[in-house]
């Protein structure tokens, strides 16, 4: 069993790593820096650096404790993941790089007016603050459990720290350093996957092949469901949902496009996400195959899954076994390192995005001085650390659901307008009457709202899933329709 002090010099030794890349890449930052890294990131370093921020601490820890309810049907999602970066790579791309964008809510300025750039802006911050919180909360109670707990460190406290720490090496060089520390950060997150398979796998003597054939995984690795289209996770509803997820929480997220957009140009930008979806494919699928053996490994052990509030918390059983679970000191080293990694490749670009976006979109940046721009940036950084902690406490009280679950719930209803918004500006010659887009914005959530809490037996059986989120962008695209000019642009 690691001792939480060890386990504490493992993190502060971490941290002054990435200090020492902050330094060195956030030396002679401007704000162009902090935006957009100067344009000069090679596409291969920030296709690396995405694999982690994508995954974050969420798949980490999430998908591997979500197999003991769903098995491999989350494969299914990220099949249509795959398939949604070409739509990011070939439609969405070429429009952020023609037009030069340091927020990508500009490109619905320009195209509609003042009203759909603060709809974008803030449907982004929502979504943004709320995907942010849920991956920085389960690092959070993964430390509390493991570490600060023992001393009586109180879980708000840990939150505080977490977050402190990201802003010290993030508040300077911004994306830049980001960049670079993401690609450390993946390394090692994917470093622990496959030392900890390495180990699980001679100690239940078993090789890739017999975890999928052997009868103890069947419970586990049931990846297709296609008999019953009632199903929340049938295939081909977690497929155009996992397409969709992919181009909003993606495509029409400052945070992922501002790493692709310090790219040097658009075939790099593109190179960059081709080869980013095939890797996350392949990651994904190992941790899938991690949350199999975790889950034998703990019923071969009679290792319970731990209690958090009194409750079971399949989320903590990888960490349990990480570290306490007799796979020996190496694995529990790797793990926390691989953990902290995954927080913070999320949590630092998150907060970096919510800042750019937020100056750009809300305090419109560029009308200031060069001097009180900095100045501005800094007291935003600031701001932003606090919403963040805010909200990650809240979650505390009111999550109740698998972490990735609720993650792609969320993005059902904070994402759709984003997507209304920029399939409308993208593919009709329409210009809007600019001044009605929150009428049809809120109106579009609400239904969302109400058709996301029927019951199954009120839609004759019929479960919803991911589906939610495109409903709630035709939702949108109608009712932008409905309030479009009659001429249209040229």
């Amino acid at each position: 069993m690691m001792q939480p002090a060890f386990i504490l010099i493992l993190i502060l030794g971490y941290f002054a790593l990435l200090m020492g890349i902050a330094y060195v890449t956030g030396r002679k930052a401007d704000n162009q820096t902090f935006f957009t890294a100067n344009r000069s990131s090679p596409w291969y370093l920030v296709a690396f650096g995405m694999v982690g921020a994508s995954l974050s601490g969420v798949t980490f820890i999430s998908v591997p404790g979500w197999v003991g309810d769903s098995g491999f049907t989350y494969f299914q999602v990220v099949l249509g993941y795959w398939a949604g970066y070409f739509i990011v790579a070939f439609v969405l791309l070429p429009v952020y790089y023609r037009q030069n964008l340091t927020s990508i809510y500009e490109y619905l300025k320009d195209r509609f007016g003042y009203n759909s750039h603060k709809v974008g802006a803030i449907s982004f911050f929502i979504s943004r603050v709320l995907g942010a919180s849920f991956r920085l909360f389960l690092v959070a109670i993964v430390l509390q459990q493991f570490i600060f707990d023992a001393w009586g460190v109180p879980f708000e406290l840990t939150v505080v720290l977490s977050i402190v720490l990201i802003w010290v090496y993030t508040q300077k060089g911004g994306i830049k350093t980001i960049v670079w520390t993401d690609t450390l950060q993946t390394l090692l997150m994917l470093t622990a996957v496959g030392m900890t398979l390495y180990y699980l796998g001679n100690t239940l003597d078993l090789g890739l092949v017999e975890i999928l054939t052997e009868t103890a995984f069947e419970n586990y690795t049931r990846t297709w469901v296609t008999e019953d289209f009632m199903a929340r996770n049938h295939f081909l509803k977690s497929f155009i949902g996992g397409i969709f997820i992919t181009i909003c929480m993606t495509g029409l997220d400052q945070d992922m496009m501002q790493k692709n957009l310090t790219c040097r140009n658009l075939k790099s930008a593109q190179i960059n996400m081709v080869v980013f979806s095939f890797v996350l494919i392949v990651v994904t699928f190992l941790f899938l195959v991690l949350g199999a053996m975790i889950f034998v490994y703990a019923e071969q052990n009679q290792i319970m899954i731990p209690l958090m509030e009194g409750s079971p918390k399949s989320d903590l059983l990888f960490p349990e076994i990480a570290l306490n679970g007799g796979l020996g000191m190496g694995v529990g080293i790797i793990f926390i390192l691989g953990l902290i990694a995954a927080a913070y490749s999320s949590a630092d670009s998150a907060l970096t995005s919510l800042t750019t976006s937020f100056c750009i979109d809300f305090l419109k940046l560029d009308q200031y001085s060069g001097t009180q721009q900095k100045k501005i940036r800094k007291q935003t950084h600031i701001g932003m650390s606090i919403v963040l902690i805010l909200v990650v406490i809240l979650f505390k009280y009111i999550l109740d659901r698998n972490v990735i679950d609720g993650l792609l719930t969320v993005a059902s209803y904070t994402y759709g307008p984003l997507l209304g918004l920029f399939a409308f500006g993208i593919f009709t010659p329409f210009k809007i009457h600019d001044r009605k887009v929150w009428i049809v914005v809120l109106i579009s959530i609400a239904l969302i709202v109400v058709l996301g809490n029927l019951s199954s037996e009120t839609l004759g059986g019929y479960q919803i899933g991911y589906e939610l989120l495109p409903l709630n962008g035709l939702f949108t695209f109608t009712g932008l329709m409905l309030i479009r000019k009659k001429k249209a642009t040229t």
